[in-house]
Formats: structure tokens, sequence, C-alpha cells
């Protein structure tokens, strides 16, 4: 067998032979007994490594192809959306939740958009990122959506990828509250939704036209 198994949330390796499979874990947050359980079904599988990936889940590498379905029986938790044309895990930064320097709760609208659009079907691979202050930690500015949290609301980009052609996303609102943040996101993965084909967000709203994407974003959040 050479190839991923989506249904299983499975992913081939440079061995050909083995599998890692990654548990979602929303935003990274995750408490003692789901760290344990995780632990424990590498080490009954025998993977060959834990890896924390750049998407905030741990990855159990090196399963063997005929243990992928058990270990998830004893996992019990979901599967992350590491592969496939979907909404992958939600990247968030601590926010005003943890960290001293958060003007905007990260945690809170991440956990929100998470629990909404993960896995979600979509024309391609879709990210976003949501970070609580300029910083960016959650890598925003490279993520097909993407906020950014200020001292006078969120900061909404859109288009930006860190593939392989990378591009930094476009401002399409400041100054925004939650709410405003949910209507927008949600207007932006509809319209993507109906009528990209199979192509980032990015290179979507290139072959339209920016201003013809903000203006169909904008009519129809005000609608």
């Amino acid at each position: 067998m050479s190839k991923d198994i989506l249904e299983k949330g499975a992913i081939i390796q440079r061995d050909k032979e083995t599998f890692a499979i990654a548990p979602h874990i929303a935003g990274g947050i995750i408490d003692p007994a789901g760290l344990r359980r995780i632990a424990d079904v590498a080490e009954k599988y025998h993977a060959k490594a834990l890896k924390i990936t750049s998407a905030q889940r741990i990855a159990i590498v090196g399963i063997d192809p005929e243990d992928i379905d058990n270990a998830w029986a004893d996992l019990g938790m979901k599967t992350g959306a590491a592969i496939g044309l979907c909404v992958r895990s939600i990247k968030i930064c601590p926010g005003t939740t943890f960290c001293k320097r958060g003007q905007q709760d990260a945690v809170g609208v991440g956990l929100k958009l998470d629990e909404k659009y993960h896995g979600m079907q979509l024309p391609w691979k879709f990210k976003m990122g949501v970070s609580g202050c300029a910083n960016s930690c959650a890598e925003p500015a490279v993520k097909d959506i993407g906020l950014i949290g200020t001292a006078k609301g969120w900061r909404l980009l859109v288009g930006g990828s860190s593939g392989v052609k990378p591009r930094l996303g476009t401002l399409l609102a400041e100054n925004l509250s939650d709410d405003e943040v949910f209507s927008y996101i949600d207007k932006i993965v509809n319209f993507y939704r109906d009528h990209a084909k199979k192509q980032r967000l990015g290179d979507f709203i290139e072959e339209i036209g920016f201003e013809t994407f903000k203006k169909e974003i904008m009519k129809k959040n005000l609608s």
C-alpha cells in the first residue's frame, strides 16, 4: 500500500509501509488525560515517533496499516483534517486567555471557527490562523484566512499561502468585532465553495480580482 487512506486520516510515510495518524486537537489545547491516551496508543502500537506538527496536532508516526483502526478506537478522538480538500485545523495563539501581549481572544474565536469549519469539504485545502496580536504567532498572513488582533478589533486577511506558491494575505477589513469576523468568514467560505475551481483561495481571488472579491463579500455581508 503506497497511498494515504483519506477516510481513516492515515498518511503514508516515506517507507511506503507505515502510516501517521493525527488526532484532532482543537487549537493545540489538550488535557493531561488526552496526552496520556496518545502516548499509550503510540507505545501499544510501536509507533516510531510522536511529532508535534505545525498545525498544533500530535502525529503518531509509523503505525502499521493493520493497527490503524484499533489505534483510532483506543484514542477515542476525532481525526485531524491533515489531508484532503477541506478546512484544516484552525491554528491559534494563546491570545488574551493566556498571553500577556494578547489584544483579542484568539482562543475563543479560534475554537469557534474550528468547531464550525474543521474538516468542511471545499474546492481545495483551506487554512486559517488566528493571532491575538500583531506578533502573529499563528502565522495569519500566510493562511487562506488570517486574523490579527489589535486594540480596536480584528484585522482580516485573505488569500495567504505558505505552499508551493507563497503569498501574503491581503487586508479585507479591520477593526472588526468577533461577530463581524464570524459573519465575514462565513461569507468568504460560502462564496469560495460555490464559485472556485480546484484552487487555493488566493488563486481564486487573483483570478477574479481582489476588488471584485471584496465587493462580493461586502455586499453579502450587508445583506
